[in-house]
């Protein structure tokens, strides 16, 4: 391997332990998507209206809203739901005991 490649490697590794501790890195960016089928993510995770609205603390009433989108999550509740939509059991796996 040549020394431009290894230090390019060296800097991406740099980049990529910043970026798991949370620090800002130049040219990274997070894709939150802007519209969330509410209702897939929650039936994705077999759970009632109750239960996941209980689980991810919204209102069932919130929670319903979204899913007949008369209302759409923002800011951190999209961020949440987006990772649910990747992994249903985030939440549990988390936070559970």
């Amino acid at each position: 391997m040549d020394e431009a490649t290894f230090h390019e490697l060296t800097r991406s590794l740099e980049q990529a332990a910043a970026h798991a501790r949370g620090e800002t890195v130049a040219g990274v960016r997070v894709h939150v998507p802007h519209d969330i089928d509410v209702a897939a993510v929650r039936k994705a995770s077999a759970l009632s209206q109750d239960a996941f609205a209980r689980r991810i603390g919204v209102a069932v009433g919130t929670l319903r809203n979204w899913e007949q989108r008369r209302r759409r999550p923002e800011g951190p509740a999209r961020v949440l739901l987006a990772l649910l939509e990747k992994n249903p059991r985030l939440v549990e796996e988390t936070l559970g005991r």
